[in-house]
């Protein structure tokens, strides 16, 4: 079976380079550091290219498949321009994400819009914006979404999100299909929202069914379990009410490479156990080969990122580890501390030694609980050395806040030697630019 990017811990194009620094999309992230300051994220164009290419390819065998970037991964204009120009379309779950996806000038017909709690302005933009499909998530969502469409004078092509009963081997915050989960219809309640929108939703046109089992999947098994429930579902609603359904979405969820011991299946290997267990099913069911979406955004991005920092104090605690910090920390990548997330990481401006030394990187955010990584093996640190952090392409800027008001970092986009600022590093400014002090409690001039 062909390897594949999220099989990797590090970008396609990462070398040690001639002054023995790290190089990724040919720059040298020393240099990087240096002209953009740290901390900071940076993007390798090429591994984000060969990773579409790679789920293209992996899925050549099916026509009717439509990879839909997970945009909550990383949502930034310029990565979708170039997500949109590998003919990728968008899951997107708020405004923001449907805003930013337009603004980078991507087809909104290939532009789903899902989540569990949409509100009226977000459902008002997202029809405005010509969204190509809504997941509706619950009954209320149902009767507010028909009550805009109606507004509107227009039909609104939907998918209804159903909770398959699935449940991953990953952490519980990142399970989405097993039953006692936020997300979508019970199984039980399918029949009553399909009647609703023949009987009296009738500005709404159901197209499929749409399930999400989780992230950081490193199962196989689930994935052909998924698609027999939803193809099963099709074949009875059709049964029971003429329904032709023609769509299904499954969601995303592969893993990714963190650590060495993280051992995900290739996008091909996924490939071909979708595409398999689909045929099985539409045949096992007797339906018409339905498109299938597939929603893909850690095992898309998270390889393409590394997020470099800069060495500051260390502490010796006796007898116990040694402490060593970097200028960022749990504000720009809150994974670790919410839910033990683990990294893997090299100084970039040393070379591997024989004599490293154990130690625990911690950020310079005021909790205990700010580590970003425990009990690594690098060489002796020093004071100004650049860490280079692999695989935070996923989560760590999407997830970044101001806590301690501190400014958010800039983000990078390297391909061939050029480095291209793509986000904006954050000012002192940024940080009060939306306080407001009452006129009462200014002093009296």
């Amino acid at each position: 079976m062909t390897n594949s990017a999220n099989q990797s811990q590090k970008p396609v194009t990462t070398v040690i380079n001639s002054e023995g620094n790290i190089e990724i999309g040919g720059c040298d992230l020393v240099k990087l550091a240096e002209k953009y300051g740290t901390p900071l994220y940076v993007i390798d164009e090429k591994t984000l290219r060969s990773i579409c290419a790679d789920y293209k390819k992996a899925f050549e065998k099916y026509p009717k498949t439509n990879i839909m970037y997970a945009s909550k991964a990383l949502c930034t204009s310029a990565i979708s321009s170039i997500l949109a120009s590998e003919g990728l379309g968008f899951d997107t779950v708020s405004g923001g994400e449907i805003y930013t996806v337009n603004n980078s000038g991507a087809n909104m017909s290939k532009v789903l819009f899902n989540g569990n709690n949409k509100s009226f302005d977000e459902l008002n933009l997202a029809l405005d914006l010509g969204v190509g499909r809504i997941s509706v998530d619950n009954f209320y969502e149902l009767a507010l979404l028909n009550t805009i469409a109606q507004s509107k004078n227009k039909i609104v092509d939907i998918l209804l999100r159903i909770t398959p009963g699935i449940e991953c081997h990953t952490h519980h915050y990142i399970q989405t299909g097993h039953l006692d989960s936020k997300f979508g219809f019970d199984l039980t309640q399918i029949d009553e929202a399909v009647e609703l929108i023949i009987n009296e939703y009738t500005n709404l046109k159901l197209h499929g069914l749409h399930a999400h089992i989780g992230s950081q999947i490193f199962e196989t098994s689930i994935y052909a379990d998924e698609i027999d429930i939803l193809c099963r579902e099709i074949s009875r609603l059709d049964e029971k009410y003429a329904v032709k359904l023609d769509e299904i979405n499954i969601g995303g969820g592969l893993g990714v490479k963190y650590t060495e011991d993280d051992v995900p299946p290739s996008t091909y290997e996924i490939g071909e156990i979708i595409v398999n267990s689909l045929n099985k099913a539409i045949e096992k069911y007797n339906i018409e080969p339905p498109a299938i979406f597939l929603e893909p955004g850690r095992s898309i991005i998270s390889m393409c990122g590394v997020t470099l920092y800069t060495m500051g104090s260390s502490k010796q605690v006796p007898q116990g580890r040694k402490y060593v910090s970097i200028d960022g920390g749990m504000a720009d990548n809150p994974r670790p501390s919410l839910y033990q997330a683990k990294y893997f990481a090299q100084i970039a401006n040393k070379k591997d030694t024989n004599d490293p030394e154990n130690v625990t990187v911690c950020g310079r955010f005021c909790e205990s609980g700010d580590i970003l990584i425990e009990n690594i093996e690098l060489p002796k640190i020093e004071e100004g050395d650049i860490l280079c952090v692999y695989n935070t392409g996923a989560y760590n800027y999407s997830m970044a806040s101001n806590y301690n008001r501190v400014e958010k970092p800039a983000m990078v986009l390297v391909n061939n030697g050029h480095s291209d600022l793509i986000i904006k590093r954050e000012n002192l400014d940024d940080i009060i630019r939306f306080d407001v002090i009452p006129d009462r409690l200014k002093k009296n001039e």
